[in-house]
């Protein structure tokens, strides 16, 4: 059992560390297509390889009923086009340090959201967890200088950023309902293709064919990798993630995203890896560990006092 839950805990790091390089293909796709449409075809390509793995891999379907598919469509609208019609927003508009500050802020909202309508029970050291794993992204996203917070002000982006975090936590908390009946691999395939249809409208009034023959190779494989890696695999694990252990300790991992973000910047894009980005990294680590193991302080209490 502790075998498997280490798995999990695994599939989730890499889920979510694969999600920190989406701030680096979005912003080389959203050089040639607008917010909407980028996202339209990063899930429609998504959906085109997803459907054939449903398939293979899930002989025993369940047919969705009528509340299903209103469960899925909300995922679909939530998490798949509201969530990236504002992230990708945020990519192209916002300071960097803003949108990866209100990413990074996701665990705080769907701990109250679990807490509130799921009934997870939420431990101290999940808690404490995840305050200092929040820490060290901030500290990582404001490079050492978290006095910047209170210089960047309030701006009209903010909203589309609360949009974004909003919708994700709400995608997030109806998953884990919904994947009481379903497969990790079935509920992103149908939250997949109801976004999918979503984005739809928005992708045709942005975007024409002349935007699409022009876009250079780059677009399209900084889209790709969007398809396959930071949707099709990751939301297959992090789903998975949830359904093992719920949807506020699954949410600790998003912590991670930074530090990913800021690991592939130096490598792929020669930006600078600084000594705080590595004190942040050790907190968002340091964080999620405490986060994982709620009996962890526990344990060390009882050795403690039954050896006095």
């Amino acid at each position: 059992m502790k075998k498997k839950l280490w798995i999990t805990y695994g599939m989730l790091t890499l889920a979510t560390a694969t999600w920190g390089s989406a701030f680096i293909a979005g912003k080389l796709a959203v050089q040639s297509f607008e917010p909407a449409t980028v996202a339209f075809i990063r899930f429609l390509g998504a959906a085109i390889l997803l459907f054939p793995i449903m398939w293979v891999m899930e002989k025993n379907r369940k047919k969705p009923t009528i509340k299903d598919l209103g469960l899925f469509a909300i995922l679909g609208l939530t998490g798949i086009a509201l969530y990236n019609i504002c992230f990708f927003i945020a990519t192209k508009h916002a300071p960097v340090i803003k949108s990866s500050l209100f990413i990074a802020s996701n665990p705080v909202l769907i701990v109250l959201l679990s807490g509130l309508f799921l009934k997870e029970t939420i431990t101290k050291n999940h808690v404490l967890g995840m305050v200092i794993a929040l820490s060290g992204a901030t500290y990582i996203i404001t490079d050492g200088h978290i006095i910047d917070l209170f210089k960047l002000g309030f701006e009209p982006i903010d909203f589309v950023l609360l949009g974004a975090v909003v919708s994700w936590a709400i995608y997030s908390v109806v998953g884990k309902v919904v994947l009481k009946k379903y497969s990790s691999v079935e509920s992103t395939t149908y939250a997949v293709a109801f976004g999918t249809l979503f984005l739809l409208p928005f992708a045709l009034a942005d975007t024409t064919w002349r935007d699409v023959t022009q876009a250079n190779v780059v677009t399209w494989l900084a889209i790709a990798h969007m398809s396959i890696f930071v949707t099709v695999i990751s939301f297959i694990m992090y789903y998975y993630g949830i359904k093992q252990v719920g949807a506020a300790k699954a949410s600790i991992f998003i912590n991670v995203m930074p530090v990913s973000a800021v690991l592939m910047a130096t490598f792929f894009l020669g930006e600078t890896f600084t000594t705080a980005h590595a004190i942040g990294a050790l907190l968002v680590l340091s964080g999620v560990f405490i986060g994982t193991n709620p009996s962890l302080f526990k344990r060390k209490w009882l050795k403690k006092n039954t050896a006095a």
